[in-house]
């Protein structure tokens, strides 16, 4: 990332507008049948593990966290993240997770679960999720969903349905 000038910070309450319309030039309308979506329906991300990547005052791109459950066992959801068509290539996006990962871990989470491709998060160390030991809401090819153990054997034994952590869900 040495041509861009990108600082990575938390994301802040004033940025929702501007991620939601990052989202929509993204990921466009069909987002919203997503599994991940019908988990984000009911709890809100944790701005404090959720950043943005800008250049200037420009928002190139943004990454999300919100807590969920795996069966019984607390964890991370990671996703969206997104980063504009002209900036992507360029380490965004792997800056990105790399900053939310490392503030979770201090935060003393210790998983964190997302749908993706398997050879893009891999590099950052996500790993599949063996088939059947996690499911989803909705449609999702099982293929994709992977997790980091933010500490060494966190995902020993655990399994289950991923849902929102109802602890931490929205009112009404």
């Amino acid at each position: 990332m040495t041509d861009l000038s990108l600082t990575i910070l938390p994301e802040a309450a004033g940025d929702a507008q501007s991620i939601e319309r990052l989202h929509e030039r993204t990921f466009g309308p069909g987002r919203f049948v997503l599994s991940a979506y019908r988990i984000r329906e009911h709890v809100d991300h944790v701005l404090e593990l959720s950043f943005t990547a800008r250049i200037g005052t420009l928002l190139v791109g943004s990454v999300r966290q919100l807590p969920v459950l795996v069966g019984e066992t607390p964890a991370l959801l990671l996703g969206p993240l997104t980063v504009e068509p002209p900036f992507r290539g360029r380490g965004v996006g792997r800056l990105l997770m790399e900053r939310a990962l490392k503030d979770a871990k201090a935060k003393d989470h210790r998983l964190v679960l997302l749908v993706g491709d398997e050879p893009y998060y891999s590099r950052v160390g996500f790993k599949p999720v063996p088939k059947g030991r996690v499911t989803m809401p909705g449609p999702v090819d099982a293929a994709r969903i992977l997790v980091f153990e933010l500490v060494d054997g966190a995902f020993e034994g655990v399994s289950g349905p991923v849902g929102p952590d109802w602890s931490k869900a929205r009112a009404g």
